[in-house]
């Protein structure tokens, strides 16, 4: 079957409230940003020049209809998205804690994004793509589990590349053993894992992050291509047989790293599109890394994420100045 798109992708796509200041009143001001990381990692991959469609499920209103007419205008094909009458659109609050990092509140209980159901999910759409991108927050819940089977089936039977980001976020689960069971059969599907390091160090126990990687490709026989996100530590790649690091790009116009995984995950996934998995070399990954750690720097000093991802050519340049 032709392959219309790049990638596919299934999870939540939802509107993340940010920390916007205060009013003259002292009250906080929260900024509505349209967010979710299937769709985040697919707007980066247009701007790379990539085609990506979407699945999943959003609430028939103000939000929602917001939300289709945002990844329309970023290119996403929106075909696969659903509207649910009876739930709500999801909503998150993302506040800065004083150390900087991220603190997460969810009104998802229920939210529209997991009520996505089994018959709604487009096959079609999977079919037709290279690489079927998918999360772990589509797995902590029903129907959207069972969604999530029956499109991994669909990505499968197609012979789609799988590309897996864990993305624990602790509040959406009823247990962290329940997210790591979870994880564990998210694990066991991909060709390539997207991993943070605080995912790898609770996720396998092990406190040194080539330990935890090696323990990741001995257990999961069907993987190929780990990427370690670091933080202010860079980034790391590793097939089977190469690693290699590349540092961070520290700018002091950071603003918040939401979005920042994302984007590089999506830089990720557009050099295996451009290069295939079975030929990736030193050189190549060590310049995939580079390129998504520009574009995710780039990201830290702007608020948001899906609507403002880099276009390639800023990355282009952000990297030949630091040359």
């Amino acid at each position: 079957m032709e392959k219309k798109y790049d990638v596919t992708a299934l999870g939540e796509l939802l509107i993340d409230f940010t920390d916007s200041g205060k009013s003259q009143q002292g009250n906080p001001l929260l900024e509505a940003n349209p967010g979710g990381a299937p769709c985040n990692v697919l707007s980066m991959l247009t701007r790379l020049g990539k085609s990506a469609a979407f699945i999943g499920k959003v609430g028939n209103d103000g939000f929602g209809h917001m939300l289709e007419r945002t990844i329309q205008e970023q290119g996403i094909d929106a075909s696969g998205l659903c509207f649910d009458d009876q739930v709500h659109t999801t909503l998150a609050l993302v506040l800065k804690k004083e150390n900087g990092d991220r603190d997460f509140s969810f009104y998802r209980n229920p939210g529209a994004d997991i009520m996505l159901k089994e018959e709604e999910v487009r096959c079609d759409l999977i079919e037709r793509s290279r690489i079927f991108h998918f999360g772990s927050l589509s797995l902590t819940d029903e129907p959207v589990i069972t969604a999530t089977l029956r499109a991994m089936d669909c990505a499968k039977k197609a012979g789609c590349l799988i590309s897996f980001d864990p993305n624990l976020r602790e509040p959406l689960w009823n247990s962290l053993d329940e997210a790591k069971a979870q994880i564990d059969w998210g694990m066991k599907q991909c060709d390539y894992l997207k991993i943070s390091d605080n995912e790898i160090t609770w996720f396998t126990g092990k406190e040194d992050y080539q330990e935890g990687i090696d323990f990741l490709f001995e257990t999961y026989p069907n993987l190929s291509l780990i990427t370690l996100s670091m933080g202010a530590e860079g980034s790391r790649a590793c097939t089977r047989n190469i690693t290699v690091d590349v540092p961070a790009f520290l700018q002091e116009g950071t603003i918040e790293t939401t979005g920042a995984g994302d984007t590089f995950c999506a830089c990720i996934l557009n050099m295996i599109l451009e290069h295939g998995m079975d030929r990736l070399d030193k050189d190549t990954l060590r310049q995939g890394l580079r390129f998504a750690n520009a574009a995710a720097s780039i990201v830290t000093t702007r608020k948001g994420a899906l609507r403002v991802m880099p276009q390639k050519q800023e990355v282009i340049q952000f990297l030949a100045e630091r040359d």
